[in-house]
C-alpha cells in the first residue's frame, strides 16, 4: 500500500489540538515533499568534497544572490539553512524513499499492516499485487517473515518496517494464520514492482457530481487523473470536486498536467523565474479530460506547492471555485541534484507565478512570536472555532515549541479561498488526543467492530448506518478493560468526533480509501459547501 500508511489520514484529518500547530506551521507539507532537513554526517574530508559540490550548484542554480564564501566552513545541514525552508540534503534512504512514494510504484509484495495487540494484522491488500495473488487475505495475522519472529515479541517500529521490501523476483517466506483459521500456514511470495495509483479516492457522491481526493502529485497523476474522470463520467459525472486539502506538493510536470485537465487550449497554467531560470511559461493542451463541467477545489492549510499551481490557476483563470481555508504558501521550484552515493539535493531554483502574475510564497520569518502572530491572525479573521483554551495553555507552557517554522502574513502568502470554511476543533480535546496517539481507536476498531459488522453490511449500508449509543457504551467498556484513565466529561464532549471516526476506520479497513472518504465526507463541512456551490 502506499508508503504513507493511508490510516494516518484519519490522524491528520482529526488529530490533537496540538497538532493542530503543525497543521498552521506546514509541518505535513514539508514532511509529504520528504524536505525535512536531515543531519548531516560529520564534517570528513570525504563530506568537505560534498560540501564543495553542493556549494558549486548552489553557486550556479539557486534562485536568489547568495554568498557562498561565508557557508564554506559549515556542516551541510547548517549551510541549507541559510537559504530557504524548502533547500534540503536528503540522506540516500531518504532519497530514494521519497523518488518511489512520488513515482507511485515500489518493490515488494503490496500489504498493510497493523501492530494488533503485539500481532502483524493485514488491513490492506493491493489487488492483483504479489501478496494478493499468493492468498494473503484482509485480516491475515502474519507471525514470522523468513526467519524473524515478528509477532509476540514487541518489536521496535525499526526492526519490522521494509521487510516485504526487496528486488522483484526475490522471495519472501511468510509465516501466517488465516482469517478464522486455527493452524498457521506457511506462504512463499515473490516480490515484484508494486504500482500504486496518486487517486486516493474517487466515487460518485451523487448522480452527478464526482469526488476524486489527491494527497500528492506523483509522475502519474495526470495521467491517472484522466483516467479516473472517464470511469466518472460514464457514471454520469457533470461536475466535480476535487480534493486537494493536506496535499503537500510533489512533481511540478504533474501539476501543470493536472491543471491541463480542466482548460481550454493555449490557457497560461503558471510561469516560473529565477536567478538563473529565464521567465517560461507552461500553457494548456486543450487535450484535458474535464474541460467541461462545474468544478470546485477543496484547499487547506496544509495545501502546498504543485497543489497551489493548480488552485491559482483554476482561480484566475475563473474556471472553477475555491473552498475552504487559506493554504500554505509555497511558492517555490526545487529541481534534485543527484550524488554518487545516493544522496541527493532538493534546491531551490525558481519561484513560480500565477497567471495573474501572484507570487504565493510566504515570509521566511521564523520562530515564536511570528507563530503566535499567526494563530492570532487566523483566530481574529475567523479561521478557528471551538474551545482552543488548552491548545493556548499547551504552546505558552512549552515555550512556543520548538516549531522554526515560516511566519504567513495577512495580505499575502498562500492562495485565498472563493467560499471560506472555519476550521472547527469542537472534541478535539487532550483526552482525544491520547486515544489517537496512543491507537486506541484503530485498536478498538479492529478488535471488536470487525467481529461486529461484516463487510457486506457495510458496503451495502455505507450511506445510511451510523454508530449509535450502544457501540459508544461498548467502546467506553473496551477502554476500561484496556485500563485507559478516563475523562468522562472529555470524552462526551468528542463522542461525535470519535464515532465518525470509528465509523470512517471501520469503512476503511473493509471498502479502502473510498469507503474510508465516503464515510468521512459525510459530516465534512467542505464538502457540503462544495456542493452548495455546485448546484
Amino acid at each position: 500500500m502506499k508508503k504513507n500508511t493511508r490510516n494516518n489520514i484519519l490522524i491528520a484529518l482529526s488529530y490533537s489540538v496540538i497538532l493542530i500547530v503543525g497543521m498552521f506551521l506546514g509541518i505535513k507539507f514539508i514532511k509529504d515533499q520528504g524536505y525535512g532537513v536531515q543531519k548531516s554526517p560529520a564534517l570528513t574530508a570525504k563530506n568537505s568534497e560534498k560540501l564543495d559540490e553542493i556549494l558549486h550548484i548552489i553557486n550556479g542554480n539557486y534562485v536568489d544572490d547568495i554568498n557562498t564564501d561565508s557557508l564554506q566552513n559549515l556542516p551541510i545541514d547548517s549551510v541549507l539553512h541559510q537559504l530557504d525552508p524548502h533547500s534540503v540534503y536528503l540522506p540516500p534512504a531518504n532519497a530514494q524513499n521519497m523518488q518511489d512514494d512520488l513515482e507511485g510504484n515500489f518493490e515488494g509484495v503490496g500489504i498493510e499492516y497493523y501492530m494488533l495487540n503485539d500481532t502483524m494484522m493485514v488491513t490492506g491488500v493491493i489487488k492483483d499485487g504479489p501478496a494478493y495473488q499468493s492468498g494473503i487475505k484482509l485480516g491475515d495475522k502474519i507471525l514470522a517473515i523468513d526467519t524473524v519472529t515478528v509477532s509476540g515479541r514487541n518489536l521496535p517500529k525499526d526492526q519490522l518496517a521494509g521487510r516485504f521490501r526487496g528486488k522483484a523476483g526475490s522471495g519472501v517466506n511468510v509465516l501466517l494464520m488465516h482469517s478464522g483459521s486455527q493452524l498457521p500456514n506457511r506462504v512463499m511470495v515473490t516480490r515484484g514492482k508494486v504500482n500504486i495509483s496518486s487517486i486516493d479516492a474517487a466515487y460518485m457522491i451523487n448522480n452527478e457530481t464526482g469526488y476524486v481526493r489527491i494527497s500528492k502529485f506523483g509522475a502519474n497523476t495526470d495521467g491517472d487523473f484522466s483516467a479516473t474522470a472517464a470511469s466518472l463520467k460514464a457514471k454520469g459525472m457533470k461536475k466535480l470536486i476535487l480534493d486537494l486539502r493536506d496535499n503537500g506538493g510533489g512533481y511540478f510536470s504533474a501539476a501543470t498536467g493536472l491543471a491541463d485537465q480542466f482548460l481550454p487550449e493555449n490557457k497560461l497554467i503558471v510561469y516560473t523565474q529565477g536567478k538563473h531560470e529565464p521567465r517560461t511559461d507552461y500553457f494548456s493542451t486543450g487535450t484535458g479530460a474535464f474541460q467541461q463541467g462545474k468544478l470546485a477545489i477543496l484547499i487547506n492549510e496544509n495545501t502546498a506547492s504543485a497543489s497551489e499551481i493548480v488552485a491559482g490557476a483554476i482561480q484566475d483563470l475563473g474556471r472553477g471555485i475555491i473552498i475552504g481555508r487559506r493554504s500554505f504558501g509555497k511558492g517555490l521550484v526545487q529541481e534534485q541534484f543527484a550524488f554518487e552515493d545516493g544522496s541527493a539535493l532538493n534546491l531551490t531554483i525558481a519561484r513560480y507565478y500565477t497567471p495573474s502574475g501572484r507570487s504565493i510564497q510566504k515570509s521566511y520569518k521564523k520562530g515564536y512570536d511570528a507563530y503566535k502572530h499567526e494563530l492570532d491572525e487566523r483566530m481574529n479573521d475567523g479561521e478557528l472555532t471551538g474551545d482552543l483554551t488548552s491548545f493556548r495553555d499547551s504552546i505558552e507552557k512549552n515555550g512556543g515549541i520548538n516549531l522554526a517554522q515560516p511566519r504567513k502574513p495577512k495580505t499575502s502568502g498562500g492562495i485565498q479561498p472563493d467560499v471560506f470554511v472555519k476550521l472547527d476543533t469542537t472534541g478535539y480535546n487532550k483526552f482525544y488526543s491520547s486515544l489517537v496517539s496512543k491507537k486506541v481507536l484503530s485498536d478498538y476498531v479492529f478488535n471488536v467492530l470487525t467481529n461486529k459488522y461484516s463487510a457486506t453490511y457495510i458496503d451495502q449500508n455505507i450511506n445510511t448506518f451510523n454508530l449509535n449509543d450502544l457501540d459508544f457504551k461498548d467502546f467506553i467498556g473496551f477502554l476500561q478493560r484496556k485500563n485507559v484513565t478516563i475523562d468522562r466529561f472529555q470524552l462526551y464532549n468528542s463522542k461525535t468526533v470519535i464515532l465518525n471516526d470509528l465509523k470512517a476506520l471501520l469503512c476503511r479497513y473493509y471498502l479502502g480509501d473510498v469507503g474510508y472518504y465516503k464515510a468521512a465526507n459525510q459530516n465534512d463541512n467542505a464538502v457540503k459547501q462544495a456542493l452548495a456551490n455546485l448546484q
